[in-house]
């Protein structure tokens, strides 16, 4: 315990840096522990960020209407359940779904989650404590400071005194970056030959106006941001749907898009699930997180952990294939799971599925998966347009078939597996990616939109492992998907998110953080105490007074809100993180009573 001690007339104050989604979410933590850990002492809690407290940047109202969630709304809860693994009481509420008053499998707009987590921001402010107090400071933090033992400063954008704080979290959430070195030289040839160039973003905040109509637009990625960019450019631009054709404004670009994996990410599943669970975790639980964590010579992922993924989404996949679709199976599912348990890794499981699933369709195939036009080539630009509308046509028609309600058993057994490597720590981004790529895809209807803006000649394929040149006073993109393919344009878009790294966050106080000490991955994120959300040094100290949440640190999730009954790794680290603040806190005003 700190040698300081409060004025026992002033509460203790904390200040969270970050009111979206994870700061709400923190703050709805503190109520529901506060009459447990600390009852009748008062506490200030300070919350600064420049956009509206609840719905944060991301979800803000002020944004295009046609931007949609890539969730159902009856699968977006900001509220806990029995399935959080926590110390702290459940405290349920109603998912988006209930709350709006819509249909469940409705992928509801961006404005109306940000409604949604506003209103959750106001309940959990109602239902702190009276002698807990609530403000909000609508502008940026720009550097924190103070003794590892006393009470830290919070500096403020436009404030000439700090903010005291007995106690800090950091709940920034998504992050700008500067440029990395490929950025930086593409942006400078971009200048010096009078080319547009958009480098990494989130789309709704960038400036799409330079895009001509009619023009040729390279774009790399083809995941969320290249959903978002693809919606604002066409419909945002007056095009429009009529059924499956879409009818042009003739204002918006054509867009050449590619990616490592050349095809856009999975669509969300469209049935629900019914009858049982596999029984997750049995492959990859907290025994072996602890076991791997044990390693005195610590572990790689390839080498260690993913064998242990592909097992566990192998187990889910096979278990409801042989319990719902048995007429698929050459033997009984107690005979194969005995197997399974038994086999390495490898060519011994491969026989076995191969002798037990008939129809190679049913049997998991994650690096297929993972890379669908891997050696694959095609004749002629051409041919590959048709082929690769071919392939999002099976993906969607395979993702709304419960037929194939194995690959939604999949989907859990990637939940399952993301709460366990929570606890890894910076386990590298490709886990990350791929995760995206199978679980959080976006609704159907936009793939077959995007299937139309193919058709109509506005969306144009490129391939695998996009390659971009620039020379000549131009951009140029290419791929090996197709031979001997090239395309030009005087425009290039990064279609992605900045990385959240703290050398390269334009962020001022991360920046910061990082020069004072803090303790950093190799990827660049902000590392934490996997117990409970402290800021580690560099030689891995947690610091006594200050916390950090979210994806610019090694315990990021897959976001701030989730699929109810799943588990919620947020809402975990919400918990410990709010739970050790509030014993710190208590204990500290103990000591200036004492």
């Amino acid at each position: 315990m700190s040698s300081e001690t409060l004025d026992p007339e002033a509460p203790a104050t904390l200040v969270i840096v970050g009111a979206g989604p994870r700061g709400t979410g923190l703050i709805e933590r503190i109520a529901a522990n506060a009459p447990e850990l600390y009852a009748g002492s008062g506490l200030d809690i300070h919350l600064v960020d420049p956009h509206p407290p609840g719905a944060g940047r991301i979800w803000r109202a002020a944004q295009s209407p046609l931007l949609w969630m890539n969730s159902h709304a009856e699968d977006v809860t900001m509220f806990t359940d029995e399935s959080v693994e926590m110390a702290g009481p459940v405290r349920p509420g109603p998912t988006l779904h209930e709350w709006a008053g819509i249909d469940g499998r409705t992928f509801a707009d961006r404005q109306l989650q940000g409604s949604y987590l506003r209103w959750v921001h106001e309940q959990a402010v109602a239902a702190l404590p009276p002698e807990i107090t609530v403000h909000h400071h609508p502008g940026r933090a720009l550097r924190v400071s103070g003794p590892r033992s006393g009470r830290q400063q919070v500096w403020l954008e436009g404030r000439d005194q700090p903010l005291p704080a007995d106690l800090v979290v950091l709940a920034h959430g998504h992050l700008d970056a500067e440029l990395d070195d490929e950025q930086r030289e593409l942006a400078a040839y971009a200048t010096e030959h009078g080319l547009v160039h958009l480098p990494p973003d989130f789309t709704a905040d960038s400036d799409l106006s330079a895009l001509a109509a009619g023009e040729p637009v390279l774009v790399r990625g083809f995941g969320l941001a290249f959903v978002d960019l693809m919606v604002l450019l066409t419909e945002g631009r007056g095009g429009r749907y009529e059924g499956d054709t879409y009818v042009p404004s003739g204002r918006e670009p054509v867009l050449y898009v590619g990616s490592r994996r050349g095809v856009p990410y999975h669509s969300k599943i469209g049935y629900d699930w019914t009858g049982e669970r596999p029984p997750l975790p049995r492959f990859l639980g907290p025994a072996e997180i602890d076991g791997l964590l044990a390693r005195p010579e610590g572990f790689d992922f390839r080498r260690d952990v993913w064998p242990l993924v592909e097992k566990e989404l192998g187990f889910a996949h096979y278990h409801r294939l042989f319990t719902v679709h048995a007429e698929r199976t050459a033997i009984a599912w107690t005979d194969f799971e005995e197997k399974y348990e038994a086999a390495s890794e490898g060519a011994e499981r491969e026989a076995l599925v191969a002798s037990a699933v008939p129809d190679p369709r049913d049997r998991l195939d994650l690096a297929a998966l993972d890379r669908p036009l891997d050696e694959v080539a095609y004749g002629s630009f051409a041919e590959f347009q048709e082929g690769l509308r071919g392939y999002v046509e099976d993906d969607l028609s395979r993702r709304h078939d419960a037929a194939h309600s194995t690959d939604l058993a999949v989907f859990l057994g990637l939940l399952s597996v993301y709460g366990q490597l929570v606890r890894l720590g910076d386990i590298g981004s490709w886990w990350h990616g791929f995760f995206s790529y199978l679980a959080s895809g976006p609704p159907g209807p936009r793939l077959r939109q995007l299937l139309a803006l193919s058709r109509a000649g506005v969306l144009k394929f490129v391939g695998a492992d996009m390659a971009v040149d620039a020379r000549d006073g131009v951009f140029r993109a290419s791929s090996a998907t197709v031979p001997g393919f090239s395309v030009e344009a005087r425009a290039l878009v990064e279609a992605r998110l900045p990385e959240p790294t703290l050398r390269r966050a334009l962020d001022p106080l991360l920046r910061e953080l990082h020069a004072d000490g803090a303790g950093e991955t190799p990827d660049g994120l902000l590392r934490v105490d996997r117990a409970d959300g402290r800021v580690l040094d560099r030689a891995g100290l947690p610091h006594p007074r200050r916390f950090a949440l979210g994806p610019h640190t090694d315990g990021r999730t897959p976001g701030a809100f989730t699929r109810p009954r799943t588990g919620g790794p947020a809402f975990r680290q919400n918990d410990a993180t709010a739970r050790a603040a509030l014993v710190f806190l208590r204990d500290l005003g103990a000591d200036a009573v004492g």
